[in-house]
C-alpha cells in the first residue's frame, strides 16, 4: 500500500483539522436530526419553532396522515402513514436542522474524502468515515480514533525520515574525513 510524501505532511495536518472540526458538527446535527425525528414521528408529533405566536421557542402539533395508525407511525416507510409538518407561525426549527445537516453533511463528506485521499487508506476505510454523517455518534468515535492514528502516524515518519537524514549526514562527515587524511 502506498505511503504519504513527507512533503504532504502539512496538507495533511491542515486536512486532519478541517476534517476534525467537520466531523464534530455533523456529529451534533446528526443527534439534534434524530432528536427532531423521535419528536416528530413518535406519538408525541411536535416540531420544534422558533418566533411567532408561541414565544421565542414553542412545540406544534405535527398531523399525522390519512392511513396512520400507531404501529404505522413508528415506521413510517412500510404502512404508508405520512407526517404532514406543522404549521406554525415561526420558524421551523425541525426543518432547518434537518436541510442544515443534509448540506453539512457534504462537506463532512469533503472533508472525509480529502483525509482518505492524502493519506493513502483503503476504499473501506472511507466508507466507515461517511457512515459517521448518518450512523449516530461514530463521526465522534471516528474522530477521535482518525486524529489518533494519523498523528502517531506522522510522528513515526518524521521520527524515521530525520533518523535517516542524521545517519546519511553522519556517513557523509565520517567519508569526507577518511578522504581528507588519505595520501
Amino acid at each position: 500500500m502506498a505511503q504519504p510524501r513527507l512533503k504532504t505532511f502539512p496538507q495533511i495536518r491542515r486536512a486532519l483539522l478541517f476534517y476534525q472540526i467537520t466531523s464534530v458538527i455533523t456529529g451534533i446535527g446528526l443527534l439534534l436530526l434524530v432528536a427532531e425525528m423521535v419528536l416528530k414521528y413518535t406519538p408525541l408529533h411536535v416540531e420544534l419553532f422558533a418566533g411567532g405566536s408561541g414565544g421565542f421557542l414553542h412545540f406544534a402539533t405535527a398531523i399525522p396522515g390519512p392511513g396512520c395508525t400507531p404501529t404505522s407511525m413508528l415506521t413510517p416507510w412500510v404502512g404508508g402513514c405520512e407526517i404532514v409538518s406543522a404549521r406554525g407561525d415561526g420558524i421551523n426549527l425541525s426543518l432547518a436542522i434537518l436541510i442544515a445537516h443534509g448540506w453539512f453533511y457534504v462537506v463532512y463528506l469533503f472533508a472525509c474524502f480529502r483525509m482518505w485521499s492524502l493519506m493513502r487508506w483503503r476504499f473501506g476505510r472511507f466508507l466507515l468515515l461517511a457512515g459517521g454523517g448518518v450512523i449516530p455518534l461514530l463521526s465522534f468515535i471516528m474522530e477521535v480514533f482518525v486524529a489518533r492514528d494519523v498523528k502517531a502516524y506522522l510522528a513515526e515518519r518524521e521520527t524515521n525520515a530525520a533518523a535517516k537524514r542524521a545517519a546519511k549526514a553522519q556517513q557523509t562527515t565520517t567519508t569526507d574525513s577518511i578522504q581528507e587524511t588519505a595520501p
